[in-house]
Parts: structure tokens; sequence; C-alpha cells
């Protein structure tokens, strides 16, 4: 004999809501709506403003700002744009002020050449990985803030010129400027790791 028949859990249809739908819901105060927004959005907008800031702690800060915002601001946003470009937008602002309030460290030329060492798997060739990566992060450091925005949104993050023009808010013809201005003093900055 069979029992009772418990009925089914409807299925979470929250998963394949669009963001767009979630926003006006979230606008409208439903917040659970928003968390489905945050944690669709949040691993990717850390991942950007970590390139961006450098470390993790100070990423995580910018982008639990922005949701802030975003938030608070939810009531204006129009839609014009999708929700995860309207993020980014907002989370490369964030970086771009802590970036522009950081004092310079060095100019491009005290950045030096640094010699390559032998190609091995050694303990030697390890430190030296870990070497490069901390003159790319200093390279980083050393240029303007909004050629690291656009030079991380297309070269680490893959982004399109006109992705990356409206997220940050630039023309698209600026953002090939800023992206081609980065590379070359970054090719500059990085010769010896070639």
């Amino acid at each position: 004999m069979a029992g009772p028949r418990t009925p089914e859990a409807p299925p979470d249809t929250r998963a394949e809501t669009d963001d767009a739908l979630l926003a006006v819901r979230a606008a409208e105060g439903d917040e659970d709506a928003f968390a489905v927004l945050v944690h669709r959005h949040a691993p990717a907008l850390i991942r950007l403003a970590t390139s961006l800031l450098g470390t993790g702690a100070e990423a995580e800060d910018a982008v639990q700002d922005a949701f802030l915002s975003a938030w608070r601001r939810l009531p204006e946003f129009q839609g014009r744009s999708a929700f995860g470009t309207w993020m980014y937008r907002i989370v490369t602002n964030r970086c771009l002020n802590v970036l522009r309030s950081r004092r310079p460290v060095a100019s491009l030329e005290a950045a030096g050449d640094v010699a390559a060492a032998e190609h091995t798997t050694s303990p030697a060739r390890i430190a030296e990985g870990r070497d490069a990566v901390r003159g790319l992060r200093a390279a980083l450091d050393l240029l303007s803030a909004e050629q690291r925005a656009c030079w991380v949104l297309r070269e680490l993050d893959g982004r399109s010129y006109e992705f990356i023009a409206d997220a940050v808010g630039i023309s698209q013809e600026a953002v090939r400027a800023r992206v081609f201005r980065a590379r070359r003093s970054l090719t500059q900055a990085l010769g010896a790791w070639r």
C-alpha cells in the first residue's frame, strides 16, 4: 500500500528568469530577486575589481559598495542597458575612484628592465613566474586608472569595445585609444619578460 503522496515543490523558475525582470522585481522591493542578481553577477564583478585594484579585500569592498548603491538606485534603473552592464559600470567607477585616490608609486620609466631567467620547472622558475606576476601588477599600477580599467576589461575579461565603452562611460574610440596606450606601456614595462 502506497503512502500519501507529497506534492512536489515547484521548480525554481527564478534561475531562468532574466535579469530585467529580476531588476524590476527588486526595484519594487523584492529582496529575493535582488539576491538572485547578486548571486549571478558577484563572482565576475569581484574578478573585475580584483584585477583593477590588486587586492581581494579592496575588491570585495568595492563590489559590496556597488551592490548597495545599486539596491538604492534600482528605482532609477531604466533598463537601457543590461543589468550586468549597469553593475559593471558601477563597479568600474568605484574601482576608478579608489585608483585615483591612490598616490602614484613611481613613473613607468622607474619600473626598469628585469632580466629574464632561463626557462625550467625548477624552484627558480616558479619564483620567476611569481616575480613576473608581481612585475605585471607593478606595471598595471603605473597605468592611469582609465587605461587600467579599459585594459583589464578587454584583455582579462574579454569584453567588447562596445561593452567597455558602456561600462566605463566613454566612446568606443576612447576605449581603443586607452587599450592601445595601456598595451604599449605594459610592453615597455615588461619587455624583459617577453
